[in-house]
């Protein structure tokens, strides 16, 4: 196996690395004061698009972890990045939050349900039963599906809550059409993203605790991949996976020395 070539940049996710359930992971804090202290390229991502960057920098800060806006890249900025590329100026039926619509205005799509180019799906904590209907007789009609993400489940404190890849199954089930899915672990979001931070694959790194999402999606981006333990896959559940990350650690105190 050829060498690589030494992490110059770091991508990593948000829940279940940098904080739990609310909850700071115990060197989250160090870690992000070692990226910014050394100036290292470094972006926070998250599979959720119901928060915009600053929604999410407003409650990173609360739990003392100090990540600035511009280091924080969604699931919604690069769905609204692709439909950007793809058709510029375009329309959209949105089902979504803030960060969703936001990100969409700000590059100028008109959000309407007469005609549009796309249905947009993206996570909400209220779907619509109405906004579902609506939804599967556009697409009927010819509209393009697009979702922000394939996750099937999302956390609360009462347990596993639908979240966007189960509502998106529904409506493949009722229109015959299949999404396609933007966020982690279609490596788009991945480059995108490291384009956004002027980083490379071959000299950048991915922390994650999925083996499903995070850590196949830094594979197929071509990136050094970190499984941290302290969220979704357990250290019991790896080898069940036909990947491996390049590393498994406890968690990210694990890793704050090796940002250089």
């Amino acid at each position: 196996m050829a060498e690589r070539k030494p992490i110059e940049s770091w991508l990593t996710d948000m829940d279940g690395v940098l904080m739990h359930e609310g909850i700071p992971v115990p060197g989250a804090d160090a870690f992000i004061k070692r990226l910014r202290e050394s100036d290292t390229p470094f972006l926070v991502l998250t599979n959720n698009s119901i928060y915009t960057p600053r929604d999410l920098h407003a409650r990173l800060s609360r739990i003392g972890l100090d990540v600035p806006v511009a280091n924080i890249w969604t699931s919604a900025l690069a769905s609204a990045q692709f439909l950007d590329e793809q058709r510029p100026g375009g329309t959209a039926y949105v089902i979504g939050e803030a960060g969703l619509t936001t990100a969409l205005h700000d590059i100028g799509y008109v959000l309407t349900d007469v005609e549009p180019d796309y249905v947009v799906l993206g996570e909400t904590r209220t779907y619509s039963f109405e906004a579902l209907t609506k939804a599967i007789r556009l697409i009927n009609d010819g509209a393009r599906f697009i979702a922000t993400n394939p996750d099937e489940i999302g956390p609360s404190a009462e347990g596993a809550l639908p979240a966007t890849g189960s509502v998106a199954a529904l409506i493949t089930k009722a229109t015959g059409q299949e999404p396609y899915f933007v966020g982690k672990p279609n490596p788009l979001m991945m480059r995108s993203g490291l384009n956004a931070i002027g980083a490379h694959s071959e000299s950048s790194a991915m922390i994650g605790d999925r083996m499903d999402t995070d850590v196949r999606a830094g594979l197929e981006a071509g990136m050094e991949t970190f499984l941290v333990l302290t969220g979704v896959t357990k250290a019991g559940e790896v080898d069940r996976y036909p990947y491996r990350p390049s590393t498994v650690v406890d968690s990210i105190a694990d890793l704050v020395e090796r940002i250089a």
